[in-house]
Order: C-alpha cells, then structure tokens, then sequence
C-alpha cells in the first residue's frame, strides 16, 4: 500500500523509517551509537543522497531538545576552535555530495559509517591509549575536519567527536554540554547546502513531519529504559548490525 507522505513510499517502508527515527531518538538518551542505525536504514530506504537531507531536520529537533538540557554544562568558548575545521569539512563535504551519483554515494555513506564504528571500536578498547594523544593544532584540525566531512556527507560525526573529546579528557556533563552545542550550530549550518543540493525539499520535509512521532518515542522511552538495557549485550548487537549493513551498502 502507497502512503502519500512521500513518492514511493509504502507502509513497511514508513514503519522501518519510523523505527529509524526512533533509534535516532533513543540515542540521544545515552546510546549514541544507535543513531548509526537510523543513517542506515533511511540510506537502504530512500537512496544514499536522499537520505543526508531526510535525515538533517530530524537531527535539528534532537538537538533543540537536548541543548536546553545539558547548556549549563558547558559554554561556547571552547566550541569555536574545532568549529573552524569543521565548517571547511561541510564544504568539503558539499563538493562532494554534489560530484558523485547516488550510486557512489551509497558506497561512500557506507565506507564513512564503517570507518566511524572502526573508530567508536577503538575508542571502546584502546581508551587509555587515545586519551594519551598530544593535543596538538594537526589533530584539531584533523578531528575537525573529518567531523564536518562526515557530517556533511552522512550525518554521522558522533564518534570522530568522541575521540576529540576524550584527548581533551572532558568531564562527561562538558562533553554533552560541548556536543549540544557544536552539533546544533553544525546541523543548521547545513541547512543552505542540502537544499542547494535539492535533498531537502517539501517531500522530505513532509517526511520529517511523519517521522517526529519516533524521534519523540525514542527520547521519552530511552529515558526510561536505558538503565534496563544491558550495555555489553547492546553494543555487541550494534555494532554487528551496523558492519553488516555497512557491507551491504558497499558491496550489494
């Protein structure tokens, strides 16, 4: 059955969709991994291309409601320096986007998802390791860089973040206080380059309209349920999900 939310759309597909904001959603509750889900899932659904501009305003209203919570933690000083790498990153991103097919964006989307859960592994296991990096003006500006071209290309910075923040040795409540922010200016700033792009438009915002009931059920419920879920069991269940569906967008 065709639903007029969107061309093409068919009930399954709307509630895989519906899933996939859900886990974007819950992850904001303390499981940021599970956002990779969502970036898939809306990829195999909607084409690669398609899916950043879907995406994008989802994102918006995570953020909007995560800043309120977590901006007494932090302040905007500390933002502004990785802002400047990340920002080229977006443009960079932009090109890109731009120059490729669908076809080669699928593979891109999916090379950039498996290189970020390479570095959400690495974070996992070899923590003492990377909180021993030297802070240095090359790595800021590696960190950020990378963040606005994943960003930009895949809505799928979160653990290039992470590790930044883990060789500053941030105190978690500045690390969600940093993030809100960061991610929140980063997120609008995105807005002109995805409609140039034309991937967002009335029908994928039409889509967001849709979907806002998943992001919401993901938030309320995560923070319910979070502390139910075992987190070993959880990770090794996502992260397996996740290199699968990596595998497909790359070679299937």
């Amino acid at each position: 059955m065709q639903l007029d939310l969107y061309p093409g759309l068919t009930a399954p597909a709307y509630a895989l969709a519906l899933f996939g904001a859900f886990c974007l959603g819950f992850s904001k509750t303390g499981f940021p991994g599970l956002a990779m889900v969502n970036v898939l899932l809306i990829a195999e659904l909607f084409g690669a291309k398609e899916s950043v501009g879907i995406i994008l305003p989802l994102l918006i209203v995570c953020d909007l409601i995560v800043y309120p919570l977590f901006r007494k933690y932090a302040s905007w000083k500390p933002v502004w320096p990785l802002m400047i790498p990340a920002v080229i990153g977006v443009f960079i991103g932009w090109q890109l986007l731009d120059a490729i097919s669908n076809h080669t964006a699928r593979r891109v989307i999916g090379a950039i998802i498996l290189f970020m859960l390479a570095l959400q592994l690495f974070r996992a296991y070899r923590r003492e390791f990377l909180a021993h990096l030297p802070d240095t003006k090359s790595f800021l500006w590696g960190s950020g860089l990378t963040i606005g071209v994943s960003t930009m290309m895949a809505n799928a910075a979160g653990p290039a973040y992470s590790i930044y923040a883990l060789v500053h040795k941030m105190p978690k409540n500045e690390f969600l206080g940093i993030g809100a922010r960061f991610f929140l200016f980063m997120n609008i700033f995105k807005i002109p380059f995805n409609a140039d792009l034309g991937i967002i438009n009335p029908d994928s915002l039409k889509l967001n309209l849709a979907l806002l009931p998943g992001i919401l059920a993901g938030i309320l419920l995560g923070r319910r349920l979070i502390k139910l879920i075992p987190q070993r069991l959880f990770e090794i269940l996502l992260y397996t999900f996740s290199a699968v569906a990596c595998v497909r967008l790359l070679f299937f």
